[in-house]
Order: C-alpha cells, then structure tokens, then sequence
C-alpha cells in the first residue's frame, strides 16, 4: 500500500510532524554514541535535534548526538583539523561548496560504500536526480544529501498591492523585476527594489545556470581539477553591471554575505528578495506580511533557460570508526533519507525532499496546491511548471519543458577551494557595488584570484 500524506496524517506520525517523537524516549545507557557536526542555527537547528531525537527513540543500540560548530566554512574547517588529530565525529554536515574538497580529502567513508558493507538497502535510483548527481563520482553516492535548497524569488504581496501591482502576478524577466521596483519606489511601499542573499550563490554561480551560461572550464569543473573560471565574459559583465547601475538607483541594495541581508525583506525595506528556499520555513514563522515566492527572473534571448543548481549541504561520514559506530551512522542515514523523514524535514523546514517517493506522497496529499511557496524549488530544478497543477493526487507530474532542462551548465558547479574562491568572487562584487570598481575590471580580477587557487589545489591533489 503506497505510503501517501493522507496515511501520515492518520498514523502515529502525525506526532512527528509536529515536532513530536515517533515512539516513546529509551534511555541512553548503554547505546552506542554517534556523534554530528552541523552548521544549522534557530529554527532550522532546532529540526536537526527534532530529527535525532527521533531517530533515538526509534531504536535501542544508538544514540545520535547532534552538535553545532559554527557557520558552514567553520563546520569545514573543524571537521579537517580534527580528522587529522583523530578527535573527529562520525558524521559532518558540510555545504555544497565543499564537496570536492572532501571527495579529494582522503578522509571519507563514501556513503554508498557504507550502506553496502553494513547491507542496508537504500533504492538510490528514488533519489531525485539533480540532487544525487551533485554528490557522486562515477555514478556512487559520496555523501548524504541532507539539507537541499535552491534560491528562489521572494515577494511582499502587500507592497505589490500598495504600489498597484497584482500580487499573483510576480516579475517574471529581469525588465520586470526593475519595472516592478520603480513603481514600488514611486509608491512609498517599501525603500527598495530588491535585495539578495549569498549573493555569490544566487547572483554568479545561479544566475550562470539558469541562463546555460558555463561558470567554469570542465564542465564547471566535473571534468577535471584543470579548471578556470569563466564569469568575467559577455553574461557575467552583463548582468552584474546591471545590478550595480540598479545599485546606485536604488532599486537594488546590496546587504552583505551569507544571510546579512535577510532583514531587509523580512523588515520590510526590500519589497523582493533572492534567498535560498531553505528561508520558507523561518519565513512562515517571521514575516508579519502576506508574501509569495516564484521563479527566478530571466534576461530571455539570446539567453536559454535551464535549472537552477543545488545548495544547502549533504552529511559525509568520516573513516577512522569502529565497525559498531559504522553500522549506527549507516543506520541513522537510512533513517533521514526513508520517506516519512524526508516529508517531515521538508514540511517543517523548507528544505526539499531528496526522494522521489516523498515528493510523490505530498503531491498526493495536494501539500504543494495548499503550499505552492514550497513547489517553487522543485519546479527551478527538475524544469517542472513554475505553479502546482491543481490535480495532481492520482497523476503523473506535468511533463518537463523542453526549455528548462538540466544542462552540463546547470549540473552545478565542483571546484577546488570553492569556499575561498567564494570569497574572492564577494570581494570583488563588494568593490563593484561600491564604485572602486568597473564591472569587468572587478570580475577580471575575481577569475585570476580564483583560477590562482584552483592552480594550487589541483597541484596539491595530483593523481
């Protein structure tokens, strides 16, 4: 009988889903300690704890202990620092950035190989693909995808209404979002155009994506550690310029890295917003205002359109652990990834459900008709309709437009020092926006300080 949201709702897991514990607490003594390393903060760590708590009390041999270590790049580090001193964890969650660096790092139990020695059946193939295809090499899964996101467009529906915009109606093209926030300026409904977050992520490396623009050599580096960057050509000049002359309209307020500009959406200032989708969840809770999401805007010709690429971060499992520890970290991994847990985690944080049967049993459950907010992110990355079909329960998907597909462009992107280079690239955009910069002077030097440190780390990881 397929499991669908309806059974959910009518089972003990309803408990779950409302932060509650899937059977009843065990005690700790004698279980077998796993230990895990995160970077979520808030209401977002608040479910990682939910998670092991159910987890724990699902089973009597093991006891996951979740523990935060900063920010993402602070995770990263501390994990590597203590792996060499041999005081690591069994488990380390680590962003989509860092993945070559672990896949190369020499410290990893690939989460395949795992599964298989341990004999635990997971169906790998139930895995949506774009997210799976990220974190593998040679067709093997290396790390557990855990929490998925994708930036997407944020709106506030009552400012669109004040400056006499239709609410249903978000900007679609970039001519819109500047049309848009001219009338929105002119209103007094809010200070600012828009805004974004991680602007690196959302701006560069998505932006290069979504329009089947290259972002490096390689295939954005799948092919190979000989690799150069390639934003500083005709679309990446194009479309930061823009951002920059929108910068000094007013239209567009750059607010900082990371998460730094978050307030201004939420606050009110910025009347739209490109953040991760992983924000819907804080979002529902935070926002006093009436507010809705869509796709990310596109310039149109000549440019195509494909998929948005994969963020968030995956969990890696790190060797050097008794057989006992092993097949407990094994266990808890097919424990987050079985559906129920998958439909949990994505109902209350946003993330995205890593399999196929998860998002086939929501759909069921029409949870994308009454949450279209959390569609938006499916539909970037698998090139589905931006709008949930209104009948979905018993049907198949709508079919996926030959326009928007995955594309060796819009894969994603698996560099060698991407978290400094990252760095360097928001470096740059901040000389840019700030006018000690031209456009292209700002990101040629962006690509020689990155292809520098994709030099040195395809030197310090020769076969």
């Amino acid at each position: 009988m397929p499991f669908t949201l309806r059974t959910l709702l009518s089972t003990a897991l309803v408990i779950a889903l409302t932060g509650g514990l899937l059977t009843s607490p065990v005690g700790a003594q004698g279980k077998t300690e796993i230990h895990f390393w995160h970077a979520m903060t808030g209401q977002l760590g608040e479910a990682v704890d939910d998670l092991a708590r159910q987890f724990n009390a699902s089973q009597g041999q093991y006891e996951v202990k979740p523990l935060r270590k900063g920010t993402y790049p602070e995770t990263l580090t501390a994990a590597i620092a203590a792996y060499r001193q041999k005081s690591h964890p069994h488990i380390v969650q680590v962003f989509d950035v860092g993945t070559q660096t672990m896949m190369l790092s020499g410290a990893v139990y690939p989460v395949y190989e795992l599964m298989k020695e341990h004999g635990i059946a997971v169906d790998w193939k139930d895995f949506i693909a774009p997210v799976v295809g990220f974190y593998s090499k040679d067709g093997n899964l290396y790390s557990m995808p855990f929490n998925s996101s994708t930036p997407i467009f944020y709106y506030n529906k009552d400012a669109f209404e004040k400056a006499g915009l239709n609410p249903a109606k978000p900007p679609l093209t970039w001519k819109d979002v500047e049309a848009y926030s001219k009338k929105i300026l002119a209103s007094g409904a809010a200070k600012c155009g828009f805004s974004t977050g991680w602007p690196s992520w959302t701006m560069v490396e998505n932006m290069h994506a979504w329009h089947d623009q290259p972002f490096a050599t390689k295939r954005n580096g799948f092919d190979g550690l000989d690799v150069e960057l390639l934003i500083n050509r005709e679309f990446g000049v194009k479309h930061i310029g823009q951002l920059a002359a929108w910068q000094k309209d007013g239209i567009y307020s750059y607010g900082g890295r990371q998460g730094a500009a978050d307030p201004k959406f939420v606050n009110g200032d910025c009347a739209m917003y490109i953040q991760s989708s992983a924000l819907i969840g804080g979002f529902t809770r935070g926002v006093k205002f009436q507010w809705g999401t869509s796709t990310l805007p596109h310039w149109g010709a000549p440019y195509k359109q494909a998929t948005s690429i994969i963020g968030g971060a995956t969990l890696w499992v790190l060797k050097g652990k008794s057989p006992a520890e092993n097949k407990g970290t094994a266990q808890f991994l097919k424990f987050i990834s079985d559906t129920p847990q998958q439909m949990w985690w994505h109902v209350n944080t946003g993330y995205l459900a890593i399999s196929n049967s998860a998002v086939r049993n929501l759909e069921e459950g029409y949870h994308f008709v009454r949450n279209p907010n959390q569609y938006t992110a499916f539909a970037q990355l698998t090139g589905l309709p931006p709008k949930a079909p209104s009948g979905m329960a018993g049907k198949k998907p709508a079919p996926v437009k030959s326009e928007r597909i995955a594309t060796p462009n819009s894969q994603g992107i698996r560099l060698g020092n991407f978290v400094q280079i990252r760095d360097v690239i928001e470096a740059e955009l901040e000389n840019i926006f700030a006018g000690k910069k031209t456009t292209k002077q700002g990101l040629d030097d962006a690509v020689a300080k990155s292809n520098q440190l994709l030099k040195e780390f395809a030197a310090a990881n020769k076969p």
